[in-house]
């Protein structure tokens, strides 16, 4: 009877716009309660009600097993969602062409290569990586229970608010500085590879990624005692400097982890890492193997369709130490940040170098309308504020929270009378 009730809710589906309901996390270093972007999506798109206290931290939306949405009427609550509904998985399954297009169905598989969120961060999130595809593969076999698939996490993040992050590691110049201003790195690695590394110079590339490496493991194989230690001078010697001139942005931060993540490794680490600070629209890209941490304020997330994480620093999580050193790239300087390229005057298009996916961010003014023209890929809507409809075959009335799916050959015209604000994820334009 179920699987009779499933093929009647999938026929009829191909070429519509389906509304969904999504998943929310609720880690620890979310925003609490309403004051969380994500918490205030959930309620709108799942028709629950967010609780008081609680950090909401994530909104999925896509196909993962980690969090999945589900095809839904306007009458489905939160609680029958994972009991009732479809889900978007599921339905794609039913007929994989129809709804991702031949290419993205060959390339992929049934499944969508992309994975969509919204960031509400109050406290910083772990130094983290995501391994590349062959790697994330053999780790995935080894530990099923801690690498959830075989798949590689090239991502990226467009700021909504004010947005901080540590991402890729500091130009060797930095680095000489650091080591010059920060004695404590020097006491926990030694000065061995501290006087090899002022003996490189800025054209031998390889020779400063052999020295950063050396330096950046002995760093995180520290024993705890070593790391309590030299952290307890730090804070103690930036407290005091602090009362005798103005402190640097980054040692600011490392007081601000501090109190978030006392006596923990990531203190040291965040001085090797570059601190950047993104306005709302622009985004930065990373790629596998890229060193990490978002710290503060509200982004669009999206990512090859993975949830695998080798961890660092500013955690009371496992760390995987030997993994992480070994396969970071250990490439050095500024990322690049993304202002986004106007493809008219409401929509800015933010493709990062990976074929899964691109992000759009779609401002509409009051009585304006904008068309996204058929592409032969998949894409998923969300709207963050404001009003309007959003319509292909059929037209949906949208507000904020509203999440919908478009299948492949589809074109949207979204419309509004009194102000619209939504991003679309969908894959990369130039993998067509």
């Amino acid at each position: 009877m179920e699987a009779n009730n499933r093929s009647a809710a999938v026929a009829g589906q191909e070429g519509r716009l389906l509304r969904l309901r999504c998943s929310v996390k609720s880690y620890d270093w979310g925003r609490i309660g309403r004051e969380s972007s994500v918490a205030r999506l959930y309620e709108r798109n799942c028709k629950a009600e967010a609780e008081d206290g609680k950090p909401y931290a994530e909104f999925w939306m896509g196909t993962h097993d980690s969090g999945p949405s589900y095809v839904a009427p306007e009458t489905a609550t939160a609680a029958a969602a994972e009991k009732e509904l479809l889900s978007l998985k599921d339905l794609i399954e039913k007929n994989p062409r129809a709804f991702l297009g031949d290419k993205v169905y060959d390339r992929w598989g049934p499944n969508l290569p992309f994975l969509f969120k919204v960031l509400s961060i109050a406290k910083a999130l772990s130094i983290q990586a995501h391994p590349n595809k062959e790697l994330a593969t053999i780790l995935h076999k080894a530990q099923p229970n801690v690498y959830k698939d075989p798949n590689h996490k090239p991502e990226m993040a467009l700021a909504l608010t004010e947005f901080e992050a540590l991402c890729g590691f500091i130009s060797l110049e930095e680095l000489k500085s650091v080591v010059h201003n920060v004695p404590e790195i020097v006491e926990v690695v030694g000065t061995k590879y501290v006087d090899e590394l002022l003996c490189v110079h800025e054209e031998d590339v390889k020779k400063a990624k052999e020295v950063l490496q050396l330096i950046f493991t002995q760093l995180m194989a520290a024993s705890k005692d070593v790391i309590a230690q030299a952290l307890s001078r730090l804070i103690s010697r930036l407290s005091i400097k602090n009362e005798a001139r103005e402190l640097t942005d980054k040692e600011h931060l490392v007081l601000r982890l501090e109190k978030q993540y006392p006596a923990d490794i990531g203190l040291l680490a965040a001085f090797l890492l570059n601190y950047i600070k993104l306005k709302p629209g622009q985004a930065l890209y990373l790629g596998a193997d890229e060193p990490h941490a978002y710290i503060y304020g509200e982004c669009i997330e999206c990512m090859a369709t993975s949830d695998n994480v080798v961890r660092a620093g500013l955690t009371p999580k496992s760390r995987d130490v030997q993994t992480l050193c070994s396969m970071l790239t250990y490439k050095q300087g500024l990322p690049e940040i993304l202002d986004g390229v106007a493809l008219n005057p409401y929509v800015h298009r933010y493709p990062p170098p990976f074929d899964e996916f691109e992000v759009d961010r779609c401002i509409l003014p009051q009585g304006s309308s904008v068309v996204f023209p058929s592409v032969p890929g998949p894409a998923i809507y969300l709207v963050i504020g404001g009003q309007g409809t959003i319509s292909s075959t059929s037209e949906e009335l949208v507000g904020e929270g509203d999440v919908l799916f478009s299948p492949a050959n589809t074109e949207i015209t979204v419309t509004t009378t009194s102000g619209l604000s939504l991003y679309r994820a969908g894959v990369n334009s130039k993998f067509f």
